[in-house]
């Protein structure tokens, strides 16, 4: 891990990805869900302290008639203001007008959390990159399905992408 540099929150969006029911309930490593899920809690309360951006994405499956039962974002996780992102493939950014509602805003550099660390979030992260956002890599903040897969994505893709840290070193400037 590298240290993170102060992210300026006019500039600074946390994007925390697929945190619903079922997908926290699932057997996660090499944390628990809930403990992912607390950990994001306390991120989007630093984001939205400091007037950052909160991101919430969440997925549906395509052409079925109804969701799976657990297939909103876990309760409480969203606040007023926070954006939620609708999305129908791994990434979040693929036909969701994430990128678009994200430049409106002025934010040039991510911040992301959730689950599983090597689908949704790399895939998403993999999308900004090649948008030309600036990455930042919660590692305390995600889980996956083995620890294997949580660990290659975190120790050899991130950082080829970003800056990988844990929670405790996010720091936003003061809003």
């Amino acid at each position: 891990m590298t240290a993170v540099p102060v992210l300026d929150p006019q500039r600074t969006a946390l994007i925390l990805v697929d945190l619903m029911e079922r997908i926290v309930a699932l057997p996660l490593e090499p944390r628990k869900g809930t403990e992912v899920l607390s950990a994001a809690e306390e991120l989007a309360g630093v984001f939205r302290a400091a007037g950052a951006p909160v991101v919430l994405v969440r997925v549906e499956r395509p052409s079925v008639a109804e969701q799976p039962p657990g297939s909103g974002l876990v309760p409480g996780l969203a606040a007023a203001g926070d954006l939620e992102v609708v999305k129908h493939t791994i990434g979040a950014f693929q036909g969701t007008g994430l990128d678009e509602r994200l430049r409106q805003r002025g934010v040039t550099t991510l911040v992301f959390g959730g689950i599983a660390t090597n689908l949704g979030v790399e895939s998403t992260a993999r999308a900004a990159a090649d948008l030309g956002y600036d990455l930042v890599f919660v590692q305390d903040a995600m889980a996956a399905f083995t620890a294997a897969e949580h660990e290659a994505s975190v120790r050899l893709d991130f950082p080829r992408l970003g800056t990988v840290c844990a929670a405790a070193d996010v720091r936003l400037t003061p809003a």
